[in-house]
């Protein structure tokens, strides 16, 4: 009897090693039939996106899964980077948030000047004391001057590359609540011409307008959301009968003002308000019912947000796409914060912002060369 238990125990333990042993080798042939195609979604995204324009068209001829996902990851357009402005010093940083890469960069040519706005890869600055107005662009080192200007409480933006004759610079500065006074300039003239102009509505410039030029127009988004709009052509001021976009109550907190952004894309005058913790809200305005329109999704379309001048920007990597990025790093310089609309949340998660704590005047967006690949 014990020898034939033996036996018993001996065969169970035999068909035990063998299933195991089957079991293996069904894992191993599975492991080896897979192929790189096999590789999940999101890691094949994160690496596709990492490649040059040429190697993104080579990897998408290997076979038909990853053609369609080196399309959607496909770069054709660069994004902005991130220019942090010292307090001390002059070196500068940029941030370019597609590689999270930071770059140093000594300037000795900005010192004792301000930024003012940014637009074609050339910066608008602004030195107080001397009151000296001038246009620099750091990927080329070339200087533009300007007519002096008193610039104190009050932005100013313009509207293309100042090496464009159809340059144009404007500012506003609120005289009262139903007169602006409205200053222009372009590259070449001796002075800045002033006009006052009368508000049919109610409008408060300050130095937290948000200024955009669109469509041969230079908008201008006031204090408390109304929206004036100059033809520097015609030399006409006028402030749209459109209420301010709507946000629910608690988005009028502490230094509310101060988390609101516009940018243009595509002929379209795009508005986003913060605050804290919640969810941005995004606008778009109908021009032709005349009224702003919450937007739940950009198409595609990577929104980078700062104080004084934001982008907009299309076919950039695919994780990067349909989002806000707004000019804030976090984990010592690896991580820019930014809302994505399709996981309608923050990225990393909870870094919201309190624009309240940050100068308006700390950093800014600004578009580098094509193919600019960093400073050497």
């Amino acid at each position: 009897m014990p020898g034939r238990r033996r036996r018993k125990l001996k065969s169970l333990s035999d068909t035990i090693t063998d299933s195991r042993r089957a079991s293996v080798e069904v894992e191993n042939e599975y492991l080896e039939l897979q192929t790189w195609s096999d590789l999940p979604t999101e890691l094949l995204e994160l690496i596709l996106s990492r490649l040059s324009l040429d190697d993104n068209v080579r990897a998408s001829v290997v076979c038909k899964r990853w053609h369609s996902v080196a399309t959607s990851v496909c770069v054709v357009n660069q994004s902005p980077w991130l220019m942090y402005f010292p307090k001390f010093g002059d070196w500068y940083e940029f941030y370019d948030p597609a590689h999270r890469k930071t770059y140093s960069i000594e300037l000795p040519e900005l010192r004792g000047s301000r930024v003012c706005y940014t637009k074609d890869g050339w910066l608008l600055l602004y030195r107080p004391r001397t009151h000296r107005v001038f246009f620099f662009n750091p990927f080329t080192m070339e200087i533009i001057k300007l007519p002096r200007f008193e610039m104190s409480y009050q932005i100013v933006a313009f509207s293309c590359a100042p090496t464009s004759p159809d340059c144009v610079l404007f500012t506003v500065k609120h005289v009262s609540p139903t007169v602006v006074a409205i200053s222009t300039c372009y590259p070449g003239a001796t002075e800045w011409t002033t006009l006052s102009y009368q508000n049919r509505l109610p409008f408060v410039s300050s130095i937290w307008n948000k200024l955009v030029f669109c469509n041969g127009l230079f908008y201008c988004l006031s204090l408390t959301g109304w929206l004036g709009v100059f033809n520097s052509s015609e030399r006409t001021w006028s402030v749209l009968s459109v209420p301010p976009p709507k946000c629910p109550e608690n988005f009028f907190a502490k230094n509310w003002w101060k988390g609101k952004f516009m940018t243009e894309h595509e002929g379209d005058i795009i508005v986003i308000y913060t605050c804290s913790s919640e969810n941005p809200i995004i606008f778009k305005l109908d021009q032709m019912l005349m009224e702003w329109e919450e937007m739940t999704t950009l198409d595609g379309v990577t929104l980078f947000a700062s104080f004084l001048s934001s982008h907009a920007r299309i076919d950039l990597p695919g994780i990067m796409r349909n989002s806000v990025y707004f000019s804030k790093v976090r984990f010592y310089g690896k991580r820019c914060i930014s809302f994505s609309l399709d996981d309608c949340r923050y990225y990393p998660r909870k870094q919201w912002h309190d624009w309240g704590e940050q100068d308006p005047f700390e950093n800014i967006w600004i578009e580098p060369p094509k193919d600019f690949s960093g400073f050497t």
